[in-house]
């Protein structure tokens, strides 16, 4: 099996996380930097974006979490609510993902014959530069875990970071030491997901 193929098998949603990372943050740039100019997107249109925080910054998303979820959790359910954001925050960073939805629509503009279809390429390539970068993160020795907070933290983390009006959150990445092995999980049989055809 080649590297990049060990690298897919091996990636695995990691929830314990600490700080202790093997990596320089300079390495983790490079990779994340990489992967942004290299995975593909329909017609070229590189609406995916992300920004990257690391340490007081990453703090910082999870207490606008927090927050925003102590808004709308019961008081009697909150402590496994703030159990579980303090996990997110107690990684190295989180990577959030967006869409330059200006970008789309130009390209909704210029090709009106395929308008419909550019939200769902431009999910689409969001979803391959998520999974590129993930990969890559676990390459490096990294625990990854993805989560999806989006309406409830959009505007506050536009304030905090200055992010764009027109760039839309879609997922947030948590990265940092791996402090627990992944468990195991059952998967479907190859021959019940691919079909092959092909002349004997």
């Amino acid at each position: 099996m080649n590297s990049f193929q060990e690298a897919v098998t091996q990636r695995r949603s990691i929830y314990k996380l600490g700080r202790n990372i093997p990596v320089l943050q300079s390495q983790i740039m490079a990779t994340i930097e990489r992967m942004v100019k290299d995975v593909p997107s329909p017609f070229n249109m590189q609406s995916s974006r992300v920004i990257v925080t690391m340490l007081d910054h990453h703090e910082n998303v999870w207490d606008i979490t927090k927050s925003a979820l102590k808004k709308i959790v019961p008081e009697d359910k909150f402590a496994a609510t703030e159990e579980k954001i303090n996990g997110f925050a107690a990684g190295y960073g989180t990577i959030l993902f967006y869409e330059e939805s200006d970008t789309i629509y130009e390209m909704q503009k210029k090709f009106p014959m395929y308008a419909e279809n550019f939200p769902i390429w431009a999910a689409q390539s969001n979803g391959m530069l998520q999974f590129a970068i993930w990969t890559a993160l676990e390459d490096l020795g990294l625990g990854v875990n993805i989560q999806h907070y989006n309406m409830l933290i959009d505007e506050d983390t536009k304030k905090i970071f200055d992010i764009p009006g027109s760039w839309d959150l879609v997922a947030q990445m948590v990265f940092g030491e791996k402090l627990e092995d992944p468990a195991p999980i059952e998967k479907l049989s190859t021959g019940e997901r691919v079909k092959i055809f092909r002349k004997v």
